[in-house]
């Protein structure tokens, strides 16, 4: 079966981009990752990959090879997992993606139970500000937030949410009132920033009235737990979900700004889903990570209830 290492060594330098990070996540040298593609496309007789000093790419043949590849040990992996269920101990390699401010904040502090529980299910942790593509990354299960539309994926809801507009006592004790959206207008107002657009905050009346506010400001980031600590350095108002900033607004570090309106920077919808591909068969260590998760959301979400 070495034909299908070399493949799964194919697979992971496509989703790397680089020998190098293949062979990081492999735990072996960029050379041995180089010989598994040269015995690949040895048995395969086309070449694969294109190779520079500073750049790698896939061939046509390259590219016809891995969207089928993908498909292929995907299977593989859904009926290991089927075969492992069998035996009742649900092992092997799980992928996940998740939003970087849920993965610092959620993940990462609850990994350690879940190893507990479940020893033989290594978990890969990848975090970015961007939706994952589960079949081109080989992703297991992505957490993402906000209006969910790929209809072939199958999702759970992990928690509700909602965005609220938030400032230090200093920064609103020295700045002018707020009491309208257009107020905001003079205002250093701290932006989520993924992309050049000009900055657009939404706010919207319990009763569905909406307004739509240009903002400026001192500071900007893609980066959620940047802009929570530039708040809380008096820089100014942000849009922060409500899980990020409840003990620091229960402890009197932020304020609510304008609470009678619903606020988004992009859509209203915010809550926290886990996705995963629709599949005849769920593997086991997605179905345990899931009801994992839902379990230790559902415990979040009664804490706060109670506080």
């Amino acid at each position: 079966m070495e034909w299908l290492r070399s493949a799964q060594v194919f697979e992971c330098v496509v989703q790397s981009a680089s020998f190098s990070e293949a062979g990081r996540r492999l735990g072996c040298s960029p050379a041995t990752i180089s010989r598994h593609i040269n015995d690949l496309e040895e048995h395969l007789k086309v070449r694969l990959v294109n190779r520079t000093s500073r750049h790698l790419s896939l061939t046509e043949a390259g590219e016809v090879y891995s969207n089928q590849l993908l498909r292929i040990l995907a299977d593989i992996r859904q009926a290991n997992g089927m075969v492992a269920d069998l035996h009742g101990t649900p092992t092997g390699l799980l992928r996940v993606h998740s939003r970087m401010v849920i993965g610092h904040q959620f993940i990462v502090p609850i990994l350690h139970r879940f190893h507990a529980r479940y020893p033989q299910i290594q978990v890969e942790l990848e975090l970015s500000n961007y939706p994952a593509d589960l079949v081109a990354k080989g992703i297991d299960i992505d957490i993402r937030m906000g209006r969910l539309t790929d209809s072939s994926l199958v999702v759970r809801k992990l928690l509700p949410s909602e965005r609220l507009l938030c400032a230090s006592p200093a920064y609103l004790d020295r700045a002018p009132p707020i009491t309208s959206p257009e107020d905001l207008r003079a205002h250093s107002c701290l932006n989520y920033r993924i992309h050049q657009a000009p900055p657009m905050w939404r706010l919207r009346t319990r009763d569905g009235q909406e307004t739509v506010v240009p903002v400026t400001g001192a500071f900007h980031s893609n980066s959620g737990l940047a802009l929570l600590q530039a708040t809380l350095d008096d820089m100014g108002i942000s849009i922060m979900n409500d899980w990020t900033v409840r003990d620091h607004l229960a402890q009197g570090r932020l304020r609510r700004v304008l609470p009678g309106y619903e606020v988004t920077f992009s859509d209203f919808e915010n809550g926290i889903y886990a996705v995963f591909q629709r599949s005849s068969g769920v593997p086991s260590k997605i179905r345990h990570f899931l009801d994992f998760l839902v379990a230790e959301f559902k415990a979040l979400k009664m804490q706060a209830g109670a506080e």
